[in-house]
């Protein structure tokens, strides 16, 4: 680091403001878009220490107890962030000038990326005045008990003073040890070092301002090069220079800073969660937001107030609850509704504009940040039964989700997060409020089914599609559309019709194993023996509904081998069908009907594979009754010794549909194999219910 500290701190001390700008504000030139941490750096250590550790087995050191040897495995550029946090700190509670409050909260927000600079951030005090800063709170700060400014300025540049000279002690020992290395390399006891987190050096900052360098520094691995990292994903599509923030006004771009500041806090430390709620800063938030959704154009505070609300809620479950408590939903629909800037047609019914342009690029931003709180507050609702009160407010969410289902942002990567925000939170809410998708009347140009809207239900199946077709983090991002579609069908006759035409079409080409292909359903059909069982369970149930969890119809398409898995899982390989799901779902008894072509080759449909198999040779042709017999006897007791050394366990189905072991069935006499020297029993299992 080659900010100088201890210049700062002799400005602050003496006043010199216009000094203390200057310094930070190339600070915050230098590294804006750093973060200290630098994987490279690390890794070469461990390898350059691993070769070091097999060519010499024994090492010498000096003793271990003095201060330089103790201090060689410290990091200097970390003491000069501490210190330079704890003077920052002090310095923005003394009520300085705008401009350079704002410069001062910015070099805040670069050091709170770092967990072990922490400590001087979490206290009651810094949280309070950051949050009064970002305008959460208006109480009056309690003040610490701590040194006068003269001392505390006094102990700060004295404990710099000693941590250059044991780094400069430091750094010539291990001059010597190079020299003495014929592979010019030294051992260095930085990443011996376990990584803890940030919390403990936290709570060693509740006590003085003046700690040891031992003491201030225990435990956790020190990391000596900043690394060049990305720029906020948001303010690079705004194009947004971190720099200055000319255009903003002065309190609101103070506001942002300190808003930006306790982003990091609390998303790096447990303590300071908290302590959120404890100083009830999280009232002051709940407040604020709902002021700024009230006001007709908001303000680009408000991002950061749903950042902060995202990441509180997602950190800690029992503040997701606070917020739920206290109408948080109400407040978070109308910041959605403000954003959208949505007009009413009918109760449940918003107007659907063609011709609108459009959303924003801030505005896809704050709509992003407020569906993921929505989930946040509202994932525990799905499976119970709502109030009459809030039915009606979840119907008023989904009439507005739909909208995000149907706009575009200007990005084509935004309007694809929106919609996965969108699928996230219909799959958290109660499933008889969905009805509100599909009650819009159909316009000339929908998609329909049976007179019924499908719009909606056309991008969703759209949107599954681009999921289907990215591969990427497949559990993450396809579960939640294919639990939400599953889910619709059961409980819409028209949106299963409608869906079922789009993934399962009726047969015609079954030459192909029914997973080969690109289309829809040959993809679903290949996540069925995915190796993720949620993936796998998933794309079966929304097969098997659209089959009407009917197992004849579900193995038609599918083939038995693929759709063993689910078979096993409902206990039904016995084959029975079902008309009424583990739901309660009633299945109406029309038939599937087969095309020409099927019916033409299906008595040459293999069921394990789904296709027309080529015609194999008879294997046993030209054997006499005898060799088969011998064949047949050799072949029982190979699977009677693979049963026996708990290789294979023969598994047969019972009354119920379920696998279980063979030995455990009544009523099945198991073909015994002739007594040899060998093989003396065992069981044998028979190939049909495999």
């Amino acid at each position: 680091m080659n900010v100088d500290v201890e210049g700062i701190i002799q400005c602050i001390k003496h006043g010199d403001e216009d000094g203390v700008q200057t310094q930070l504000q190339e600070f915050n030139k230098q590294y804006a878009q750093c973060f200290f941490f630098d994987a490279e750096e690390s890794e070469r250590r461990k390898k350059r220490k691993l070769e070091e550790f097999r060519q010499n087995k024994v090492r010498d050191f000096a003793d271990s107890d003095s201060d330089i040897e103790e201090y060689s495995q410290e990091d200097l550029g970390l003491i000069l962030r501490q210190n330079l946090a704890t003077v920052l700190v002090r310095f923005i509670r003394t009520g300085v000038k705008s401009r350079l409050l704002r410069v001062s909260l910015r070099t805040l927000r670069i050091l709170s990326r770092d967990k072990k600079v922490l400590g001087p951030l979490v206290t009651d005090c810094a949280l309070l005045t950051l949050a009064k800063l970002a305008g959460m709170t208006t109480s009056e700060i309690p003040d610490e008990a701590s040194d006068p400014d003269s001392d505390f300025y006094d102990n700060i540049i004295a404990s710099l003073a000693e941590a250059k000279a044991l780094q400069t002690c430091a750094d010539e020992d291990e001059g010597e040890a190079v020299d003495r290395n014929e592979e010019g390399s030294a051992f260095d006891d930085d990443d011996a070092k376990s990584d803890v987190s940030g919390d403990q050096d936290s709570i060693s900052w509740l006590g003085s301002h003046r700690t040891s360098i031992n003491e201030m520094h225990r435990g956790g691995v020190h990391h000596k090069v900043l690394e060049r990292g990305r720029k906020d994903r948001r303010e690079s599509k705004l194009g947004v220079e971190e720099e200055e923030d000319e255009g903003d006004p002065g309190e609101e771009a103070q506001r942002k800073e300190a808003m930006k500041v306790l982003c990091n806090v609390v998303y790096n430390s447990t303590w300071a969660q908290e302590r959120f709620s404890a100083l009830r800063i999280m009232c002051g938030l709940i407040e604020s937001l709902s002021s700024s959704v009230s006001c007709s154009s908001p303000s680009s505070v408000q991002f950061y107030e749903l950042r902060l609300l995202f990441l509180i809620t997602a950190l800690r479950p029992e503040l997701s609850t606070q917020l739920q408590q206290e109408g948080g939903v109400s407040i978070l629909t109308a910041a959605l509704e403000s954003c959208l800037e949505v007009q009413w047609k009918e109760q449940y019914e918003c107007v659907l504009d063609p011709s609108a342009a459009p959303i924003s690029l801030e505005a896809s931003q704050r709509i992003s940040e407020i569906l993921k709180i929505l989930f946040n507050i509202t994932y525990s609702s799905h499976r119970q039964e709502p109030t009459e009160d809030d039915a009606a407010l979840y119907r008023h969410l989904v009439a507005i989700l739909r909208l995000c289902l149907m706009r575009k942002s200007v990005l084509a990567d935004d309007t694809d997060e929106l919609q996965g925000h969108t699928v996230n939170l219909l799959s958290a809410l109660p499933l008889q409020c969905l009805d509100v998708l599909l009650t819009v009347p159909p316009e000339p140009d929908s998609d329909q089914c049976e007179g019924v809207n499908m719009d909606c239900v056309h991008n969703l199946l759209m949107f599954m599609e681009r999921r289907l077709e990215s591969g990427d983090k497949i559990k993450e991002k396809l579960t939640p559309i294919l639990n939400l579609l599953t889910e619709s069908c059961r409980a819409h006759r028209e949106t299963r019709h409608y869906i079922r035409k789009h993934i399962l079409p009726p047969l015609r080409d079954v030459s192909h194993r029914p997973e080969e292909g690109s289309t829809v359903k040959s993809r679903l059909i290949r996540l069925m023996t995915h190796l993720d069982t949620d993936v796998k369970h998933c794309a079966a149930d929304l097969i098997f509904v659209l089959c009407k969890e009917n197992v004849r119809r579900f193995v038609k398409y599918t083939g038995y081998g693929n759709a063993a898995g689910l078979l096993a899982t409902r206990g039904l390989l016995g084959g029975q069908g079902a008309r009424t799901s583990s739901s309660g779902t009633q299945y109406s008894s029309d038939s599937d009907s087969d095309t020409e072509e099927y019916r033409q080759v299906k008595d040459r449909i293999n069921p394990v594979t789904g296709r027309v198999e080529a015609e194999q040779p008879d294997p046993m042709e030209g054997m006499t009754e005898e060799e088969k017999e011998e064949e047949a006897k050799r072949l029982i007791m190979l699977f009677n010794k693979l049963s026996r050394d708990n290789i294979i366990q023969p598994m047969g189905v019972d009354a119920e549909g379920k696998l279980v072991p063979m030995s455990g069935l009544t009523g099945n006499s198991l073909t015994e194999e002739p007594k040899s020297e060998s093989d003396n029993d065992g069981d044998a299992g028979e190939g049909e219910d495999n």
